[in-house]
């Protein structure tokens, strides 16, 4: 009788404290949901109660089935089932976890972001990490389960040499498309450039529109797309007129003869950019920043909120300047001299 009521006795025990454990989880994981409504990630963890409490319940059992006599002359099978099983639920509850916390994350910027466009494109790598994740996982958790048949050691250990060999091959011969893909990682999570950023690539300039884990698209201002793997991102210098803020200064250059009025042009560029509505009234300047024999340089400064202002604010001022020297001050403009220069008094 005892050897019947001693396996029973050590399989409920089992089995109750893993679905008290996990009675306990679920109810922490509520009052966690409940005190942090802002972020589903609580929630999300609430679906591994299954695989939690399998896993814990098998590992209560695998550790104590040889002591409670539970099928004594079927030990070893006894051991490689529950070990089986503990391998395949570890690996269920895993993935839940990954998945749980891609959601969370993913749910938390979805709703603060105002461009659907970036959403979807968010979700799909998202999704394609977490599908990486899920296959490795998946690749281990076979082997190892492989592993515990001792004639099935060779092919388990072979799949795992195997998968080795082929990735050193495999990244052997796809060095560039493996490196592109490490860029797009670091791209991605170190925040270097992001979608909508504008910036300056082989003296072109445009906004980044999209960014994916291999290349990335550059939209210049004559709606022109520029493909580029994301490698130049990280192995090249390139400028990012976003990073850190939109804000710009702009600057305009004349070249002017030696008489020209610098003192009206100072009180001239203000009259001008107060007619900008584009001018975001920060700062603006007129200096001489260089002469030669027959020019001088004048360089004007103003100030924009974003790229795309910036650079009407510089036509504007460029045109309406030349216009007025033109039309008040013609000797300013350069021109060459062809009369002899006044003689020396």
């Amino acid at each position: 009788m005892e050897n019947v009521l001693r396996p029973v006795l050590v399989i409920g025990i089992a089995l109750a404290l893993a679905l008290l454990a996990g009675w306990l989880l679920d109810l922490l994981l509520r009052k966690a949901d409940a005190r942090h409504p802002e972020t589903p990630l609580w929630g999300l963890l609430r679906r591994c109660g299954l695989p939690f409490r399998l896993v814990l319940g098998t590992a209560l059992l695998r550790g104590s089935y040889r002591e409670a006599g539970v099928l004594p002359d079927h030990t070893v099978g006894v051991g490689r089932a529950l070990t089986l099983v503990m391998i395949a639920s570890t690996a269920w509850l895993l993935v839940g976890i990954a998945t749980a916390i891609v959601d969370a994350s993913y749910a938390r910027y979805a709703s603060g972001a105002p461009d659907d466009a970036r959403v979807r494109r968010v979700r799909t790598q998202v999704t394609l990490i977490q599908r990486v994740v899920t296959a490795v996982v998946v690749v281990v958790a076979v082997a190892a389960m492989l592993l515990t048949f001792p004639p099935m050691r060779t092919l388990g250990a072979s799949m795992l040499a195997s998968a080795g060999v082929l990735g050193i091959v495999a990244g052997i011969a796809a060095q560039a498309a493996l490196g592109n893909l490490f860029a797009g990682l670091q791209i991605a999570f170190g925040d270097t450039v992001r979608i909508g950023d504008t910036v300056v690539v082989d003296k072109e300039w445009g906004k980044v529109e999209e960014i994916t884990l291999t290349f990335l698209v550059v939209r210049t201002w004559d709606e022109r797309r520029i493909t580029m793997p994301v490698s130049y991102f990280t192995s090249k210098p390139y400028e990012n007129w976003s990073r850190g803020g939109a804000e710009m200064t702009g600057t305009v250059f004349w070249h002017l003869d030696h008489s020209a009025p610098v003192a009206l042009m100072r009180e001239r560029l203000t009259d001008i950019l107060k007619d900008v509505p584009e001018w975001d009234g920060r700062s603006c300047g007129l200096v001489v920043t260089d002469t030669t024999p027959h020019t001088i340089q004048v360089r004007a400064t103003a100030t924009a909120k974003d790229a795309d202002d910036i650079w009407t604010v510089r036509c504007a001022v460029r045109e309406r300047m030349i216009g007025w020297l033109t039309e008040h001050h013609p000797y300013a403009l350069p021109r060459v001299t062809t009369t002899e220069a006044a003689p020396r008094p």
